[in-house]
């Protein structure tokens, strides 16, 4: 992610920012990628602290137009946890308008998201269907994510982490009516026309195969050929992000372009995949100098770079034409 200039003054803004230093209100505009004072505010400013522009006085902004089903406000911390999910999605959201998806020069489907709140213990489902994602804002909640992290063995679980498997979806949904997607994605991936019931059965039956690390990301990404592409895809993201916030932030790393490299103009994916993982290695030693946990604790296989860069080709090309 950027770092924005102050549009009233001196100093820097991050992408949640709601206020300059000195106190004016700003917003920001998802089209200029930049941040403007006193514009028309989102509707939901005041409610979920939206910092995006909207159309006009009293609309949604662009990320928030696309919730067409909001939580239940009547259940507990319901609406801190919403306002920190929708956070995530503008995260995500511009970041792959970087690559023109869901912006108005695609033409193609957005996305519609659907925010569940939790009654009692029963977590509500995630997915995505047709277009819709479903998102459980509960896990906004630091211990019900964590807890749910550690049930399932998983070593990474964050709201951008599930905005971008979730929305990863919806993408090899808006991909798969192109007529030459399929093909090649079914030689990478797999035939996802196997039984996706049966296939997530098994998977929690008998967990994943053995050598699962060195042919996929996640022992999850080979339960069956979605998965895999949806965690390719949101690792894909999470590396791309991590590179642009650390040439955004100033930072210096002798595999870096010269110049005002731009990750999300990289046409080499296998140079933006390989400068990523290095700056993820790099922080993860950072982290372990404050004994924190490793920042992106994942390892990359030959296979999975092969991946990577397959979803690289076509989420740079894909919004044009659908």
């Amino acid at each position: 992610m950027r770092v924005f200039s102050n549009p009233v003054g001196p100093g820097s803004l991050w992408f949640d920012n709601l206020t300059t230093a000195d106190g004016t209100p700003v917003a920001y505009d998802p089209q200029a990628r930049a941040f403007l004072p006193m514009p028309p505010f989102c509707a939901n400013r005041e409610r979920i602290g939206c910092n995006w522009i909207a159309p006009e006085p009293g609309a949604f902004c662009r990320s928030c137009d696309m919730t067409k089903l909001a939580p239940d406000p009547s259940i507990d911390n319901v609406i801190p946890d919403w306002a920190e999910t929708e956070a995530a999605k503008r995260w995500v959201l511009d970041n792959l308008g970087r690559w023109h998806w869901f912006r108005p020069e695609d033409p193609g489907t957005r996305p519609m998201f659907h925010m569940l709140g939790e009654y009692g213990e029963n977590p509500a489902p995630m997915g995505h269907a047709q277009g819709v994602v479903t998102i459980s804002v509960a896990e906004a909640d630091p211990v019900i994510r964590t807890k749910r992290r550690q049930a399932l063995g998983e070593p990474y679980r964050t709201m951008i982490g599930h905005m971008r498997h979730e929305i990863a979806h919806m993408l090899w949904w808006r991909l798969s009516l192109r007529e030459d997607f399929l093909d090649a994605f079914r030689e990478m991936f797999g035939d996802e026309r196997a039984d996706y019931g049966q296939a997530l059965q098994r998977h929690y039956q008998n967990g994943p195969p053995a050598d699962w690390p060195q042919r996929y990301l996640s022992s999850y990404a080979s339960a069956h050929p979605h998965e895999d592409w949806a965690e390719t895809t949101a690792h894909l993201l999470n590396l791309t992000d991590i590179t642009d916030s650390f040439v955004a932030a100033g930072f210096s790393s002798p595999n870096l372009p010269g110049g005002s490299w731009d990750p999300y103009a990289e046409t080499d994916s296998e140079r933006l995949i390989y400068i990523g993982a290095s700056i993820a290695v790099g922080t993860n030693h950072l982290n372990r100098s404050m004994g924190l946990a490793d920042l992106y604790p994942f390892l990359l296989a030959e296979s999975t770079h092969r991946k990577l860069a397959f979803v690289h080709r076509w989420l740079r090309r894909g919004a044009q034409g659908l």
